[in-house]
């Protein structure tokens, strides 16, 4: 609040000094009244929940601390924990989900792009907007090669799914995301099984959509029916295809944006909820590309790093390197 909204606070024994421009000692006035008020109806947020609301309270005017957390009761009314966005972008995500039919978010990891759709989507379902929800992943791993998993054909795709299983534990009972997934209340499916599927009245979630095709992309955009809506999320910068350039979140963002009923939300590493550290981590490898980018691609390009001619170079270097002992 201090570096943002160009005030000092003093934390004395019986009180809080503050001092500054008028407009800002109000706001953080207004700040704490709110907070009082909140932790006298049983809110008490935890440190981090705090940090998010303080973080939209001063970077807008108009917003309170009560009307976000009175937003946040409305969308978390059945579920174990409050849904509430901590950053600008978050709520502009939270917001383009309410509005729209059809959101693509994009952004690196750690920035609460799958755990607030599956939270919209079970705040959905609870209201009684939609009947069911629908959780789709496609069964790409990260660089590696799991093999032939042992088991049922559930007992195969489960682990590419774990995420969005997490997601749902988190926010409901235990008991009560069994009892929905045994009656198909909430399906969590590899995206190959959407082929030829027309899902009405659903909440439909795409998760790691730059590891989806172009053609398995347009598939997938096409399964809405009645009273549908479907949010995709990615990250383009975790593309696992053989061929990244062939990635369906990269093409549909470049075909579908003004696309009327579609909005793209875009985050940036500002937003990441995680540990503090990752997004620490995030900055690190977002500046390190351009680096990487200047390196030689071709195999047999030589890197000239000292000063001596290049004809003294081929006499005294042998032109195949000795075998190893």
């Amino acid at each position: 609040m201090e570096d943002s909204l160009g005030v000092r606070i003093d934390l004395r024994s019986d009180a809080v000094h503050v001092e500054g421009p008028e407009e800002g000692v109000a706001r953080v006035q207004r700040i704490f009244q709110d907070f009082e008020a909140l932790r006298r109806q049983g809110v008490n947020p935890h440190n981090g929940e705090l940090n998010g609301l303080l973080r939209l309270v001063v970077a807008d005017p108009a917003t309170t601390l009560r009307s976000l957390a009175d937003s946040g009761k409305q969308r978390s009314a059945g579920v174990k924990r409050t849904v509430q966005p901590r950053s600008i972008n978050q709520r502009k995500y939270v917001e383009a989900i309410e509005k729209n039919d059809m959101v693509f978010a994009v952004g690196p990891a750690g920035t609460g792009k799958t755990y607030l759709a599956v939270a919209m989507a079970v705040a959905a379902m609870n209201a009684k907007k939609v009947s069911r929800i629908v959780l789709v992943r496609p069964a790409v791993e990260a660089g590696e090669r799991l093999g032939f998993l042992p088991g049922t054909l559930q007992d195969k795709v489960d682990p590419y799914l774990r995420p969005l299983y997490d997601a749902l534990y988190d926010l409901l009972d235990p008991e009560k995301v069994d009892k929905m997934l045994e009656r198909n209340v909430i399906e969590i499916a590899p995206l190959a099984f959407m082929r030829g599927r027309t899902l009405n009245d659903a909440f439909i979630i795409m998760d790691e959509a730059q590891n989806t095709t172009i053609e398995q992309m347009k598939m997938f955009l096409t399964r809405m029916g009645a009273n549908s809506k479907s949010v995709i999320t990615g990250d383009i910068t975790q593309i696992d295809l053989p061929n990244p350039r062939k990635s369906g979140l990269l093409d549909a963002i470049n075909i579908l944006n003004g696309v009327e009923g579609i909005q793209f939300c875009h985050f940036e590493d500002c937003d990441v909820v995680r540990h503090a550290l990752v997004q620490r981590i995030v900055r690190a490898y977002e500046s390190a590309k351009p680096v990487q980018q200047e390196l030689p691609l071709a195999l047999g390009e030589v890197i000239d790093v000292g000063s001596q001619p290049s004809e003294s170079r081929t006499e005294t270097q042998p032109q195949h390197p000795a075998k190893p002992q």
